[in-house]
């Protein structure tokens, strides 16, 4: 039976590691990941989103200026088109700049907030009737996760 935990890079997966060997568990096996080095892709395309919508506000904000615009165009020398038109342009644009400053924004903090290392994948190879203790030893030493596979 294997044993596979995450656990985040810290002193309990060190200790958790000890505690296997001590109770004569040798054939342990971990695995620390990557940590993302290139920054994520602003733009989505066809077959990759991220569910971040850029167009959102621009849309919203084209609709509202461009009433507002259309409604002021009576009493403008251009008329109701041409003020519609530059309203629905400046709205989307001032939502579409707002959303992009907010998200890169966001992800300026995401990136001070994830100066931790990435976390570390445990593989302990036990005995069927062992299993249960080896969960048991990993869940105490907060792992993340932990599934048994026979």
């Amino acid at each position: 039976m294997q044993v596979f935990a995450t656990f985040d890079h810290s002193a309990y997966l060190e200790l958790a590691i000890r505690k296997l060997e001590q109770d004569g568990f040798s054939d342990i096996f971990a695995v620390p990941l990557d940590s993302r080095q290139e920054e994520p892709k602003l733009f989505d395309t066809i077959h990759r989103s991220d569910g971040i919508s850029l167009i959102n506000k621009g849309l919203f904000l084209a609709v509202i200026f461009s009433v507002i615009g259309a409604s002021r165009g009576f009493i403008l020398e251009w008329g109701p088109i041409y003020w519609g038109l530059i309203g629905a342009g400046g709205g989307f644009l001032l939502g579409f700049f707002t959303d992009l400053i907010i998200i890169k924004a966001k992800n300026r903090k995401k990136k001070l907030r994830k100066s931790k290392q990435s976390e570390v994948v445990l593989i302990v190879d036990c005995k069927d009737e062992d299993g249960s203790k080896v969960e048991k030893i990993l869940w105490n030493y907060t792992a993340i996760g932990v599934a048994k596979v026979k």
